[in-house]
């Protein structure tokens, strides 16, 4: 074909043929590109950016006492973070499955009222099973943070006592805290604490409703025993979301940047 050509055609078309190459190859280089630096669609989610803090959803712990965590949200409030206490159906007595379904329909509200791109979540007691159940659900996409005070993570003997002996007044969230739910079986079966966010568990040792206390370890996060910063601390379940020194500790670790390991030198500037 070439032959019939004269040289200045052979020329031309040669060069032409040799920019359809070029370009051919550069789209190709720009498809593995986006591959390597983005997610493929229905892939993963990028990792969260960790210095950009959105709003803060605080999910209640058994029986949706939102009030108690009021005193908190009160302090994110003052240090200008935006903070919603969440509303749990079933006064957080029911499936906990439906309490993370609620915590989802409050993320989505907050992210379209602040037009934030992720979100922090903190859940107190049970509520800390019900993050990690959003999480899991698919939450963990849009969550830069997610923060637990004292949760069953791994369940309470007091649900267990409870479903032993007074099994009419053991409803389903209780019996979902039990040490051998199938619920709690399942959630921490595989990765206990799924890509996307970063997670910290705080708790006392002097909790007398999540037993034992350290049931509140979570495998890959940063674990946090109140009295591993300030020795000397008297924080019991019920005082996690309005003591002074937890609160500093909640406000220090949803700073932007990753979470801070804190010891008994931070103790005093923490207001321990």
């Amino acid at each position: 074909m070439l032959a019939g050509l004269s040289p200045a055609r052979r020329r031309l078309l040669l060069a032409l043929l040799a920019l359809v190459v070029v370009a051919a190859v550069a789209a190709t280089a720009l498809v593995l590109a986006g591959r390597a630096d983005g997610p493929a669609p229905g892939g993963p989610a990028a990792p969260v950016s960790q210095d950009e803090p959105g709003p803060v959803l605080l999910v209640p712990g058994y029986g949706g006492n939102g009030r108690l965590l009021t005193p908190l949200a009160d302090r994110l409030a003052a240090e200008g973070r935006d903070a919603t206490v969440v509303d749990v159906p079933g006064g957080g007595t029911g499936d906990l499955t439906a309490s993370a379904a609620a915590l989802d329909a409050a993320v989505e509200a907050a992210r379209e009222r602040t037009g934030a791109g992720s979100v922090d979540v903190v859940g107190f007691s049970a509520g800390g099973v019900v993050a990690r159940l959003w999480a899991a659900d698919g939450g963990a996409d849009v969550a830069r943070r997610v923060l637990t005070l004292g949760a069953p993570h791994h369940g309470t003997t007091l649900a267990d006592l409870a479903g032993d002996v007074l099994p009419g007044q053991c409803p389903e969230a209780c019996r979902q805290l039990a040490t051998d739910s199938p619920l709690l079986t399942d959630l921490n079966a595989g990765d206990e604490t799924p890509a996307g966010p970063t997670w910290v568990s705080v708790w006392t040792a002097q909790d007398q409703t999540v037993t034992p206390p350290d049931s509140a370890r979570l495998d890959g996060a940063l674990n946090l025993e109140v009295q591993s910063v300030c020795p000397s601390a008297r924080v019991a379940h019920g005082d996690l979301p309005r003591a002074p020194l937890v609160q500093a500790i909640v406000l220090a670790e949803l700073a932007p940047g990753a979470p801070v390991e804190l010891g008994p030198a931070d103790c005093a500037r923490l207001g321990g």
